[in-house]
């Protein structure tokens, strides 16, 4: 279940943002806006696989399949991309660390 609580405190402590701006920007069709507020639930959120459903699915895949792996903390930000990736569209686990051994 969707916390847009959560969201506003976990991602947006440094802007003036209410939840009916979140719900605005993922509902929209500003694909910027949407890009900034995925960026920001996948990569500072506690919960980001329950509250990344605030996307529909045609979105999200649309959003993950855009996203760069910024430069500055790229490890954490790629493996959030996967686990994303994993968990929605059942993609291959490219983490070492979280394989199973066979």
């Amino acid at each position: 279940m969707l916390d847009y609580q959560r969201i506003l405190k976990d991602c947006f402590l440094d802007m003036r943002l209410e939840v009916q701006d979140i719900k605005a920007i993922a509902e929209g069709s500003d694909l910027q806006k949407k890009s900034f507020l995925f960026a920001k639930i996948l990569l500072n959120n506690t919960k980001p696989f329950s509250d990344l459903t605030i996307f529909s699915q045609d979105d999200l895949k649309l959003l993950l399949e855009n996203y760069k792996v910024p430069q500055f903390n790229g490890d954490f930000a790629f493996r959030r991309k996967n686990m994303a990736e994993v968990y929605f569209f059942d993609k291959p686990l490219l983490i070492d660390e979280l394989k199973w051994i066979a």
